[in-house]
């Protein structure tokens, strides 16, 4: 049994490199199986198809971006403390190598999933970075360590700029080498009380 379950996770990982590596539609199932060096049987028999494949593997990366927020954001000292920590633990993911990130910029989990379940799922998974977020926004308004504004309009607005930034930096040959580090200033003096 424990055999199985290291292929399952041999498969899993093969998918997160080749979906960040090539993008949801020049994946297949061949190369994953290829790329993990497990049977490809094993590999519908765990997964079923590419959809479901690529559900686990984008879960799989939210389970562990979500984690790393959380992480960060534990010890803040203040709701300010807070979001940078949550900006710049989500920055660093995006460019560490061994979280997969890619998978979630080349292959967009709206367009390519093809059921409504599958997007929800996706969605409410999504949707809990906000939260994070909008929870130390909170805690900074309360705290006073932040301008008062609406934690969840400013909650988006430095997402976006989060997703702005990072696909600027991994897709894009003309990032600032100090991008990351200027965001991160510009968000400190847009929401500093």
């Amino acid at each position: 049994m424990m055999m199985n379950k290291s292929k399952k996770e041999a498969l899993l990982q093969a998918a997160k490199d080749l979906f960040g590596e090539c993008g949801y539609v020049e994946t297949t199932f061949k190369k994953i199986s290829d790329r993990a060096g497990v049977a490809l049987g094993l590999l519908t028999h765990h997964y079923g198809n590419k959809e479901k494949l690529f559900l686990a593997s984008g879960l799989d990366v939210l389970e562990h971006f979500l984690q790393k927020l959380r992480q960060a954001t534990a010890d803040a000292d203040s709701g300010f403390d807070g979001v940078m920590r949550f900006c710049k633990a989500y920055l660093d993911f995006s460019i560490d190598k061994d979280s997969n990130w890619l998978v979630l910029v080349r292959c967009s989990p709206y367009s390519d999933m093809k059921t409504k379940t599958d997007r929800d799922t996706m969605d409410s998974m999504f949707s809990q970075v906000h939260q994070e977020l909008e929870k130390v926004i909170s805690r900074g308004i309360e705290d006073g360590s932040l301008v008062t504004v609406d934690s969840k309009s400013t909650a988006q607005v430095i997402i976006s700029l989060m997703v702005g930034a990072n696909r600027t930096r991994v897709l894009t040959p003309y990032a600032a080498p100090t991008l990351y580090k200027d965001v991160l200033d510009f968000v400190a003096r847009s929401i500093k009380a």
